[in-house]
């Protein structure tokens, strides 16, 4: 799916949305949360789809709606990441850490390509088992954020200063 039909729409609407809040919209570390729980919900619903595929041929909404539901948790995490990095870090340092930044999400799709070891056999059941898995890691990752989400603010409170 191509992203001009997801990405670019989302953007400016996600972009009004916190505008609009202003002082009302979620912390940095808050947005970041946000961003995880939708990655998860969206491998649930790809585990649930999977789930699916014992049954024969599934529709390639399921596709659809996921990549919707990523799109929103990126949303709310990549812009956010780069905009928490310009404010965090020293100024002579900033095009560093966005690089930094950048490799992370390098080193995150590597990991992601590695456990493609997963779908060996291609089985629903395999399938479905890590997606579930991938789907209760990102769910727990993101639970993890929100109850540390008070304690980040208090360490970093120049970050959602604007």
């Amino acid at each position: 799916m191509p992203a001009i039909f997801v990405v670019v729409p989302l953007a400016p609407l996600f972009a009004f949305i916190w505008a609009k809040m202003g002082d009302r919209q979620p912390s940095s570390p808050a947005k970041f949360a946000l961003g995880l729980l939708f990655a998860g919900i969206a491998f649930g619903v790809i585990t649930f789809a999977a789930s699916l595929t014992g049954a024969g041929r599934v529709s390639p909404w399921w596709l659809v709606v996921v990549y919707f539901i990523q799109t929103m948790g990126e949303m709310c995490l990549s812009p956010v990441g780069l905009s928490t990095i310009s404010k965090l870090a020293p100024v002579r340092m900033v095009g560093l850490m966005m690089g930094v930044w950048f490799l992370s999400i390098s080193i995150g799709s590597y990991i992601a390509g590695r456990t493609s070891a997963l779908f060996e056999k291609g089985t629903p059941d395999i399938l479905t088992r890590a997606f579930g898995i991938f789907a209760g890691i990102t769910l727990a990752a993101a639970l993890l954020l929100a109850v540390l989400t008070p304690l980040i603010k208090r360490m970093t409170p120049q970050a959602d200063a604007s």
